[in-house]
């Protein structure tokens, strides 16, 4: 995507990108990334058959951001971090944040990207409130719960209520397993997001790059760089 490599040309150094699959971040050659990812090649490639395995990137660190494993990372460690497509999958998106802040060093850059729902599968599902994310903060959740997928089913799948005898448990721990969105944003609702994570996590950065969905079609991309 021409808007994201935009972007990436303010990266330099040594970085991680979370859950890139088999999409990596198209970096400029003064970048080193190495890749951190829940599953292994073989396991996604099992999981996700819709994705040629071929294309799948080798996963260097093997950890899941919703059991805050990216902590075991040394803090200030990276000149980067790159998550696109991923907080919408997580748990507790605003411990994602906070995890990626902590292994990054002091003027160092986040790229992340985040769906807007008017462009994707999400449209019809309500926004999630910054108030929701911060209660699951607060309570530390660690796993998303059957809720949060019944209400993917229910805008994105609605088939599975259709079909007489169909095991939606089934269908929920089908979801899971894929770890399909489990919160949803718009281009404005997401900048909105990042926005109160600064008050909510005692952090401070500025937005070097942004390119929204009524700019690019899909997406709420930005550079943060850390103050």
């Amino acid at each position: 995507m021409k808007h994201r490599e935009e972007g990436y040309t303010l990266l330099s150094g040594k970085g991680i990108e979370i859950g890139a699959f088999g999409e990596p971040a198209k970096l400029p050659s003064s970048c080193q990334v190495s890749y951190f990812d829940a599953i292994d090649p073989k396991t996604a490639s099992a999981r996700f058959p819709e994705i040629q395995s071929s294309e799948l990137v080798p996963v260097d660190i093997l950890g899941d951001v919703d059991k805050r494993d990216l902590r075991k990372l040394t803090a200030s460690s990276q000149d980067f971090v790159i998550a696109n497509h991923v907080i919408e999958h997580v748990a507790c998106p605003i411990a994602m944040i906070e995890d990626m802040f902590y292994v990054l060093r002091t003027g160092g850059w986040i790229a992340i990207a985040a769906p807007d729902k008017r462009y994707t599968f999400d449209k019809e599902r309500p926004l999630t409130s910054y108030e929701h994310l911060e209660t699951e903060y607060i309570n530390g959740v660690d796993e998303v719960d059957d809720e949060h997928y019944l209400d993917f089913l229910r805008h994105v799948g609605k088939h599975v209520f259709e079909e007489p005898g169909r095991d939606i448990k089934g269908d929920i721990a089908f979801a899971r397993s894929r770890r399909e969105h489990a919160h949803v944003w718009d281009s404005h609702t997401f900048w909105e997001f990042l926005m109160a994570c600064k008050k909510t996590l005692g952090i401070e950065f500025q937005i070097e790059f942004q390119s929204t969905g009524e700019e690019n079609g899909i997406e709420f991309f930005a550079i943060l760089r850390k103050l």
